[in-house]
C-alpha cells in the first residue's frame, strides 16, 4: 500500500474538499443544510473557528480529505471524511485515522469525538480499531444520519 502524505488545506482545496464530501454523502446519504454551509466555506466554517482541515495525497494528486471541527478547548470533532471512489478499501481510511490522532497527540488535546451511522459497519469498525469508544449521543445532534457518537480520550 502507498503511503498518503497529508498536508494542510489551501484556498484552491476548497472545490475538491467539497467534491469528495459531496460525493460520499450522495452515495450513502444526502446532503443536508448544514453540510452544505460548511462544505461551501470551509474557510470560514472550520479554519477561522479553530479548526483544521487536511488533504491525503498520493503522488501529488488528492485522494481524499477529513477535517476537524473545533468544539471547545482541547475538543475536536472528526469530521468530513471522504476517500474518492477509486481509492477505497484500500487502507488509506486506516492511515487517515492514525495521522488524525498523531495529529491531536502532538497538539495535547484532551479528546476527540465523531458522530456516524451505524449504518457504515466499516467505519464504525475501523474508528473502535482505533481505540474509539461509543458514548451517548446527544439529542439535539446537528445531523439527521448521525446515531453514534464515539469519542477518544487522548
Amino acid at each position: 500500500m502507498t503511503n498518503v502524505v497529508f498536508r494542510k488545506f489551501q484556498k484552491e482545496d476548497a472545490t475538491v474538499f467539497k467534491a469528495l464530501n459531496v460525493e460520499w454523502l450522495e452515495a450513502f446519504f444526502e446532503v443536508e443544510p448544514i453540510d452544505e454551509l460548511v462544505l461551501s466555506n470551509p474557510q470560514t466554517e472550520i479554519i477561522d473557528k479553530g479548526g483544521h482541515i487536511f488533504m491525503a495525497e498520493i503522488e501529488g494528486k488528492v485522494i481524499g480529505t477529513f477535517a476537524y471541527i473545533k468544539k471547545e478547548k482541547g475538543i475536536y470533532e472528526f469530521s468530513k471524511m471522504a476517500v474518492t471512489p477509486s481509492e477505497r478499501n484500500k487502507g488509506y481510511g486506516n492511515q487517515m485515522i492514525r495521522f488524525a490522532i498523531q495529529f491531536a497527540e502532538r497538539h495535547h488535546w484532551e479528546k476527540i469525538v465523531l458522530y456516524s451511522s451505524r449504518k457504515l459497519t466499516n467505519s464504525i469498525h475501523i474508528y473502535r480499531k482505533h481505540g474509539f469508544v461509543e458514548v451517548p449521543i446527544e439529542a439535539d445532534e446537528l445531523y439527521s444520519r448521525g446515531n453514534i457518537k464515539m469519542e477518544i480520550l487522548l
